[in-house]
Order: structure tokens, then sequence, then C-alpha cells
């Protein structure tokens, strides 16, 4: 399931900005009729580097351009790397949210994203997605507990014996980094990015931010609505994200137990 903002209250004297990044629009919300310090001046500064930082994420840490810092990385994983201060940052998050779940975010999904096809940008949306299955998937060895070695002066990464892919945080980090950003100026303010957001403050009425989250079998409606006030939440959605290899239908969202698209009853 994703956020979706569009069966939200608007109210029309709210601020929007909108770009785009890491392949989804990205919108920045700011109530106009609540006390928010700071000149215009300083708004227009805050959003400016808020879009920043999307941007930085999705440059350095990007597994899509081949000529990225991350895809450089990941070329040789086993020697030590000179890294932007971005991808540093992304790699230590990872790490940590690797040891936070005990492994159940493991960023070392690549190689199995890319066994089943999905080593480019992909059509999802606009018609069903048929790979041609002539090549068999290579056989998945286990994988060693995750030992990324950091140098935090010089931001060097040695991040082992597999490539990774930060496609499951980079997101969800952009949002939590360019909030940061945003809060320096204002303390109410809502940025959403494809399912991850973070809702600062209060909304336009004086309430809680009020985010419906889709319904997979029912667009229309959303499943539930949730208040939230200086918290963050993040869906995931398989609705999108599938395509057809070998006849058998794969998504993006894998369990790093297994390398397998996981999460048996997730609603299409």
């Amino acid at each position: 399931m994703s956020l979706d903002l569009s069966n939200t209250p608007v109210v029309s004297s709210e601020l929007v900005v909108t770009d785009r990044a890491m392949a989804t629009r990205v919108t920045f919300k700011v109530p106009s009729n609540l006390q928010n310090p700071g000149s215009t001046d300083e708004l227009d500064s805050a959003l400016a580097a808020a879009k920043r930082v999307f941007h930085e994420v999705d440059e350095t840490c990007t597994r899509f351009e081949q000529t990225s810092p991350l895809m450089q990385l990941n070329r040789s994983p086993q020697r030590w790397h000179k890294v932007p201060a971005t991808l540093f940052r992304a790699i230590e998050e990872a790490k940590r949210a690797y040891d936070v779940t005990q492994g159940r975010f493991d960023p070392r999904v690549l190689s199995r994203l890319i066994a089943l096809g999905y080593d480019r940008t992909l059509p999802f949306g606009h018609e069903e997605v048929e790979l041609d299955g002539s090549t068999r998937p290579s056989e998945r060895r286990g994988l060693e507990p995750w030992r990324p070695r950091l140098r935090y002066g010089p931001h060097e990464v040695l991040v082992g014996d597999d490539p990774i892919d930060l496609g499951g945080i980079g997101k969800g980090l952009a949002v939590r980094w360019s909030s940061q950003a945003i809060n320096t100026a204002l303390p109410n303010f809502l940025v959403e990015a494809g399912g991850d957001c973070y809702c600062a403050g209060l909304a336009e009425d004086g309430g809680p931010w009020r985010i419906g989250v889709e319904d997979p079998s029912d667009k229309s409606e959303p499943i539930c609505v949730l208040g939230l006030r200086d918290r963050a939440v993040a869906t995931s959605s398989i609705r999108l994200r599938h395509w057809a290899r070998n006849g058998k239908r794969v998504h993006h969202l894998i369990d790093p137990r297994t390398g397998e698209p996981g999460g048996q009853g997730l609603t299409r």
C-alpha cells in the first residue's frame, strides 16, 4: 500500500511546492495560516535546501546510473572507496538498520534484483511488464553477516563481498534529511515522496496532519486515515512495481533471508 495525499483535505491557502527526484514526485506542504517564524527568504532557502537533499541522495545513491558513486563502489565492493558524504551517511544508516532489524533489512539484494531482471528502470504503470526469460537467474549463495567497514574522517567505505542497493532506505533518508533542513526555519510542514512522509507540527486546520493510506482494492477511498504530528510513516506497494519473468510474477520487495520476492499475502 502507498500513501495517498489526494484523499486528504487540502486548503488552497497552504503553500505546496513539488519537485521530482528518485523516480517519484516530491511534495512539500507548509500551512500558511499558522505562526511559522522566519522570513520568506528563510522559507525559500529552507525549501531549496530540502530539494537539494533529494537530488544529492538521488545522484549519489542510485543504482540505475552506472556512473553514480554507489555503482562505482559496487563494481569492486571488496576494496576501499572514498565516497561523497551523502553516500557515506546512507551506508552508515543502512548498517544501523541492518543491526536494529537483525538482518531483516539487508541492502545486499542488488544481485538478486538484477537476476530477476530489475537491472534498469522498467515501464511500471503503463502495461504488464514481461521480461525475456532466456537467461536463468543464478543460484543464490548464503550471505554471511554484513560487516562493512567505515573510515569516518576521509569518508572511505569497504562494503564487503556483495554489492548493495540503497533503494529500500534511500528515499526515507531523503525525507528525514530534507525535513531536518526545513525544520531550521519552520515548525509546521509536511514532506512526502512516493509513500514515505514526515509530518512536522500542525496542519492547516491546526490539528494533526491527516494522511490517507491507499486501499489497493478500491482507489476511490483510503483504507485508513492516519493523524500524525512530528512523526514519519512509510508504506510500500507491489501494485505498480511487479513484472513477469519466465512466466512467474515477481516484485521488488526482496526478502534478504531467501533472496526471493517476499511477503506472502501482500495485497496487489
